[in-house]
């Protein structure tokens, strides 16, 4: 017959083993979040300045073989990551639906220039980058006007920097957070079982004896941990995918699968430490200072 008490005994230890799995998934999760955060954060910044243009405006006299002629030059520079070309005629369709009629038949003719639309690479879309490529491309005969918004290139690299500097500090402080409360959680499943490292010690069995299983036991419990914080992972990337489509340029499955094993590498690691440190400072007690 079952002895009651090594029932009890059992289970407590699985309730504490259970609530340091589930912590530790927690943690892990609150990491991983913060990782894909960060990476994305760097991706999405660039997604946001390549997304800031300019219009260069052509001549009046400028064929479209001339501006096709153009593109293809401004295709090949390194700094530009793509462009567009509206013609004339396109110019005055914009316009039209913009104002709601056709003023071309009202007024006879089409004053408008024919016009590419240029998109920066990330490193060059800030003003003194785009203030050079101004002054290159005002040497090509086509191009009558380079139209861009500075202010505006501005306000969003200075918002870009400073959202990225606190994403950082506050990945900084969660990560110190969470190896923290890895630890406590590890050093308090340990401290429930201070009496059974200590009765092993009495009958003589060696340090590393009476650590391997506890240090077994660590790394098994954070792949679980893992698994769990995966997995949550996850379900929270396809809900966000579902609902904002764009983000998936954003979040690439090479950066997600880096993030993946990085959380289960540290969670082994803090998992391990923290447990070998924990058994130590019990292997080192004396039998009466195990009750305070």
């Amino acid at each position: 017959m079952a002895n009651p008490t090594n029932k009890a005994t059992k289970g407590r230890l699985r309730s504490s083993y259970i609530s340091s799995i589930i912590s530790i998934s927690l943690v892990l999760f609150t990491l991983g979040l913060l990782g894909i955060l960060v990476i994305s954060a760097h991706k999405l910044s660039a997604y946001v300045k390549e997304n800031i243009g300019f219009d260069i405006y052509l001549n009046q006299d400028v064929t479209d073989a001339d501006a096709l002629y153009l593109k293809k030059q401004l295709d090949a520079s390194t700094y530009i990551k793509s462009t567009q070309y509206f013609s004339k005629q396109d110019a005055a369709r914009i316009m039209a639906n913009e104002l709601g009629e056709d003023f071309v038949a009202y007024l006879g003719y089409n004053p408008l220039n024919a016009y590419i639309e240029v998109r920066l690479k990330a490193d060059y879309a800030n003003n003194d980058s785009i203030a050079k490529i101004e002054q290159w491309l005002k040497r090509f005969p086509q191009i009558s006007e380079v139209d861009y918004q500075r202010s505006l290139i501005n306000l969003v690299n200075e918002n870009v920097s400073r959202i990225g500097f606190v994403i950082l500090v506050f990945a900084g402080l969660m990560l110190f957070v969470s190896l923290v409360l890895i630890n406590n959680t590890i050093r308090l499943s340990v401290y429930s079982r201070r009496f059974i490292i200590n009765t092993m010690k009495l009958v003589g069995a060696s340090w590393g004896f009476i650590r391997r299983p506890f240090l077994l036991k660590s790394i098994l419990h954070a792949l679980y941990a893992s698994f769990i914080a995966i997995s949550l992972l996850v379900a929270l990337l396809y809900a966000i995918t579902k609902e904002v489509a764009d983000i998936v340029s954003v979040l690439q499955p090479e950066s997600i699968i880096f993030v993946f094993a990085a959380i289960t590498a540290v969670g082994i690691f803090i998992n391990f430490l923290a447990t070998l440190l924990a058994v130590n400072k019990f292997l080192r007690l004396a039998t009466d200072d195990l009750y305070y």
